[in-house]
This record gives structure tokens, sequence and C-alpha cells, in this order.
């Protein structure tokens, strides 16, 4: 068996994957890290947000006493590059079943100053601790099997610029939404996909805050082209998902002043909502 087609059907594990690498972080001082920013992780040359919502997930995750993101919110204030970068973290309160902390990432620009590309308010918990009761009126979105659905590598050409992100995911787009890749687009703002990683290595409530950000934007089956860069986004882990590839499903209802929101729903293999976001992004028109 060839080398790359062995190493691909040894699957990743959580822990021990792209993912969990690239997202360490290394800590210099109580509430201050380090990290390397991959380029692994980029989209029209620019870092991708959930990518960098992970890494600072994972700061507060070993800051906070308690494991698991419940609500993170970031406010994306300039473009992230690949590199060196801090992220400083700060408890803000700590309670018996949620403890609420603050994190920003800084880099450096071209004249050696530091720049904070992204900052985030989060509050943790404890995800196996809550009660199993659910009462819900949503339901997973109709995706067909991901036999009938498309990933980056049957398209023509790749989105215009760097799209290294694509070759660490396991993304499937329904046809439906995939009018754009055609010059096609439906002028509906929604986009849905099965998604996972491309290793293999199964979805946590760390890697939620990836899936949320990770799709082609909405923006495309409106018609329009470039990037689309995320101003806020806040992002609700509701379980850890269950082993198996994830749903993801986004909708736009109103673009307006160049602006627009995209409410992602994040489904695991056993119908569970496991996580939700909306995030307000900017778009380039005419």
């Amino acid at each position: 068996m060839p080398e790359a087609a062995s190493a691909a059907a040894v699957r990743a594990t959580i822990g021990d994957s792209e993912f969990d690498r690239d997202t360490a972080v290394t800590r210099r001082a109580p509430g201050v890290y380090d990290i390397d920013l991959s380029a692994g992780w980029t989209i029209i040359n620019a870092v991708n947000g959930g990518y960098l919502l992970a890494v600072l997930g994972r700061a507060l995750g070993d800051a906070l006493p308690h494991p698991d993101p419940f609500t993170i919110s970031a406010h994306y204030l300039t473009a992230s590059q690949p590199g060196p970068a801090v992220v400083r973290t700060e408890t803000v309160r700590t309670g018996r079943t949620l403890s609420t902390g603050q994190a920003s990432l800084f880099q450096y620009d071209d004249e050696g100053n530091e720049v904070e590309r992204i900052r985030v308010l989060a509050s943790y918990g404890d995800l196996d601790a809550l009660p199993d009761d659910v009462r819900t009126s949503a339901k997973p979105p109709a995706i067909p099997p991901m036999g009938q659905c498309f990933g980056p590598e049957d398209g023509p050409a790749p989105v215009e610029g760097s799209s290294a992100i694509t070759d660490r995911l396991m993304l499937k787009l329904d046809p439906t939404t995939l009018g754009w890749a055609l010059g096609q687009p439906s002028g509906r703002g929604e986009m849905r996909a099965w998604f996972g990683l491309a290793d293999g290595r199964e979805a946590d409530p760390l890697s939620l805050l990836l899936a949320v950000d990770a799709l082609p934007p909405t923006a495309f089956e409106l018609g329009l082209k470039g990037w689309v860069p995320t101003v806020e986004l806040t992002a609700h882990v509701r379980c850890r998902p269950a082993p198996g590839p994830l749903r993801v499903s986004i909708t736009t209802r109103n673009l307006a002043g160049g602006f627009l929101e995209e409410d992602a729903e994040v489904w695991d293999s056993a119908d569970r909502l496991v996580a939700q976001s909306r995030q307000l992004a900017r778009v380039r028109l005419g």
C-alpha cells in the first residue's frame, strides 16, 4: 500500500491530530500563552475565524476551572496572519457550575508594534454534568446523503486566493447550495454541508468552534464574491457531539449596508443540535 494511502487509513484521535497540534498553546506565565498560528487554516490569505476561536477557546480551557466552552463571543479587530502570536487570558468570575473569562490574541505588525487581533468573552462549564432533558422544535437540516454531495476537490477551481483550510477538512456541500460554484448563485442565503476533519479526528466541543465558521460564506449564494470577514461571532456549544460526521446549516436572512448575519446550526450523528452561532460579517458590494 502506498505510504500516503496507509497514512490516510489511520484515523487521528482527539488530542493527537493536526487540529490539536495547530491549536496547542504553550503557557509562558499564568494567563499568558504562546502559539504559532498555522498557515494550514487560511482562506484567501487570512487565518480562518473558527480556527482562531478554537485557539482562544483552548487557552481559556486551560486558564479556567471548568473544561468546556458553553458560550464564546468574539470580536475580530484586525486580520490575523500565520506566525507567532500571544494569547492573554483573564478570569472574570468563577462559580460552582460556570466560570467566565476573557482572552485576546496579539501579533506584531511590520513596525514591531503589538496589535490586538481578536478579543473574546466566554463562559465555561461541564457538558457532561448537564441534564438529559431536551425540549425543542428544531429539526436537523435536510441534506442529501454524503455520496450525493460535493467537496472542494470536485469543483472546477478553488476559491480565488489561498484556500489551505480545505485540505484540513472533510466538507461535502449540499448541491442545492452550490449554484455559486457553477456561476449560477440561487440568490438564497443558505449553505449546508456534511463536516468533519480530513484526518478523521472525531468532533469535540473545541472543534465545534471551528465548525460554525468553516463553510463557504452564504454571500456566495447571494451572488457576491471575495473575502467575507467576520466582525463578531457568538457560538453556543449545547452538548458533546456523538462520533460521526456533523451536519452544518447556515442561513442569512438580511444583507444591508454592506453587512450580513449568518445563523449556523451544527447537528451530530445522533440528530442532536450540538452547537449554534450567529455572526455579523462584512461583504464587498459592487
